[in-house]
């Protein structure tokens, strides 16, 4: 358990006093990201907890937002001036003591000490395969063979995908259906040798790092002593677009005045719409930031290196093979980024471009390489039926798991498979009809780009009959994966099944199968589902006939405009589990049963009391309305 864990579950406790923290002053800012439901929970949680238990906040909460235009900076900005006025002002400066100004350069973490040209080259053996003594991690990586690299789309569709498969014999590593591989990338050898260039750096140099303060301890994935070319290649990401303290930091090196003043904007806060058009929007990399500014940076020191450049970051992909179906075998899906932005260079992705470019014919390819357990979760019964929606790459965990259901003998499976193109990018299209054909997998396809008009089909309205389906038939295990801006159809579907077996006093608050959350349903809500679902039924051959038990079957639709208001009251009464709702009026059972007998009777009456509850509904939305309209007549009035 660690530091923060322990710290958190004490917070909570429910033996503290409401007094605890009554002499603690705090502020609280979060990083977070928009676009994820719970944004910045953590945040807000710890700022509450701590104002039940006496705390005073210095400052407001501040929440950073990674969608913002200008990043989190937008909010920390502003955040950490008022922050260090409130620390000033409560807790001054000692005497003897002076505030570090913010144009000082600090010193660097590490220092280079060059060697003799005839020291040893142990980098070269960092990548060499070994009987690891414990299981791979990103300390310790595991160096994986490249067997395979094959492209799985056309060579005339625009994405390049590729299927490639890595040796993992010795390696001790086991993973099951749903696991992320995690690949620790490398620059390209063009973009290091301009980079070397450009700082005026001798690559097969030799070097000792040395930290510069004596408790930082030295990053463990470059050997000691190392080359400028294993840095650079290895350890420096050059490609990733640099961050404001990227031009703070470069700025104090400039010896060039005009460049210097420009660093200075764009690290400064009013030059950060500046630096997002430059940087943020192209998609600017360090390397070409780095051309651009051409005296500052040969001026940069070789000990400053890794504080001005982050280390690269591992990847996470999907693993898309069972162990079971390929011992010793570990599979991947990559699509290979490549964008197009103003700039005339097209956007390329790290490493989904480095590990297209590996030709395992060339000779012995090795990728460091480690295995953590992924999100999604599998039933643990392997007999347990499982529906599966995976667009595009997203099908790659669905893949492993279905080699692994299938080689236990397991069938059951159904997988929703969207794409553009069927003869472009339908990935693994061969090995899916093979199972489709022994009877191990029933495959549903929607291809967006090869039909037209009213037969254009995608993967989101597949994926809505098959929720709906699975709720409806009692499949425990419905997964997904990479379907974004298609949960919405996903949503209104599996809601509609929950219309069909939730009782009258579940509807008003369901929890959604896709996000897990609860979510309150007004009943105009209600109704238009129930009235969906149950037009759902009717239709011949629709898998919503599926469900149990059904709704009551409605009579024929009679023509005319009598026809179609007493179709619009029939389908209101079926659709309510309370004897029939409108948007306005609630009908009693009494007034129901009655409308029905007095349909067999008499049916001028009929259409005749119908068209008086259909005038009572439009008074009653009359009322509603007009005393607005009577407050907008007399504001009209005395503005006049």
């Amino acid at each position: 358990m660690c530091l923060f864990q322990m710290f958190w579950r004490f917070l909570f406790r429910k033996s503290l006093p409401a007094s605890s923290l009554c002499q603690l002053d705090y502020a609280v800012l979060g990083l977070g990201d928009s676009s994820y439901p719970k944004f910045n929970f953590i945040a807000k949680k710890l700022h509450k907890r701590l104002l039940q238990l006496g705390g005073n906040p210095l400052l407001p909460v501040a929440l950073g937002d990674d969608q913002h235009d200008l990043g989190p900076d937008a909010v920390v900005d502003p955040w950490l001036v008022a922050l260090w006025e409130k620390i000033l002002a409560l807790y001054p400066v000692p005497p003897g003591l002076e505030i570090i100004s913010p144009d000082a350069r600090l010193p660097p973490k590490y220092t280079l000490h060059y060697l003799p040209e005839d020291s040893p080259h142990p980098e070269s053996a960092v990548l060499q395969p070994a009987a690891p003594r414990a299981a791979p991690c990103e300390l310790q990586p595991f160096a994986a063979r490249v067997v395979s690299n094959q492209r799985v789309t056309a060579q005339s569709h625009f994405q390049d995908v590729r299927l490639i498969e890595f040796d993992i014999a010795g390696s001790g590593i086991t993973f099951s259906a749903g696991d992320v591989v995690m690949i620790q990338p490398q620059n390209c050898p063009e973009d290091v040798q301009q980079f070397c260039q450009l700082l005026r750096l001798e690559p097969h140099r030799r070097f000792m790092l040395e930290p510069t303060d004596p408790g930082t301890s030295l990053p463990p994935l470059l050997p000691q002593p190392c080359t400028i070319q294993y840095l650079v290649t290895h350890y420096l990401d050059i490609s990733c677009v640099p961050r404001r303290s990227f031009f703070e930091l470069l700025a104090s090196f400039s010896t060039n005045e005009l460049e210097r003043e420009k660093l200075q904007e764009f690290s400064s806060a009013q030059g950060q719409e500046e630096l997002y058009s430059y940087c943020n929007r192209p998609r600017r990399t360090t390397l070409e930031v780095l051309w651009d500014f051409p005296h500052s940076t040969c001026a940069i020191p070789a000990d400053y290196l890794l504080d001005l450049i982050p280390r690269i970051r591992p990847r996470a992909f999907s693993i898309a093979s069972s162990l079971l179906a390929h011992p010793e075998r570990m599979q991947i899906l990559v699509a290979v980024v490549q964008y197009k932005t103003r700039l005339s260079k097209a956007r390329r992705g790290l490493c989904s471009t480095w590990l297209a470019s590996l030709n395992p014919e060339q000779g012995d390819i090795r990728v460091p390489l480690w295995v953590k357990k992924g999100g999604m979760k599998f039933p643990a019964d392997p007999a347990t039926p499982v529906i599966m929606i995976g667009p595009g790459t997203g099908v790659a965990p669905f893949r492993a798991a279905i080699q692994e259901r299938v080689a236990l003998g397991h069938r059951g499976n159904c997988l929703f498979f969207g794409c553009r193109h069927q003869s472009k990018d339908f990935y693994c299209q061969a090995e899916w009809e093979e199972l489709v054909t022994k009877g191990f997998l029933t495959l549903f396809t929607a291809f967006s780009r090869d039909q037209v008009g009213a037969q254009k089909r995608r993967v989101g309205t597949s994926a809505s009959q098959v929720a709906l389906m699975g709720l409806c038939q009692g499949v425990p295990c419905t997964c997904w994966h990479d379907l974004r801006g298609i949960c919405h159809g996903l949503c209104r579907a599996c809601l509609r099944a929950i219309m069909d077996t939730a009782t009258g006093a579940e509807l008003g608050r369901v929890r959604c199968p896709i996000c897990r959350q609860k979510t309150p349903m007004l009943e105009w809500e209600i109704c238009k589902l129930q009235e969906e679902l149950l037009l759902l039924h009717a239709q011949p051959g629709s898998p919503g006939a599926l469900a149990t038990p059904r709704p009551p079957a409605l009579p024929p639709r009679r023509p005319g405009l009598a026809g179609a208001l007493e179709h619009r009251f029939q389908v209101r009464f079926h659709t309510s589990r309370m004897f029939g709702c409108l948007p306005c009026v609630r009908y009693p059972p009494c007034l129901i049963r009655a409308l029905t007998r007095l349909e067999r009777r008499c049916r001028c009456c009929y259409l005749l009391l119908l068209a008086l509850l259909l005038a009572a509904e439009m008074l009653s939305l009359l009322l509603i309305f007009l005393p607005i309209l009577l407050m907008v007549m007399l504001f009209l009035i005395l503005d006049k």
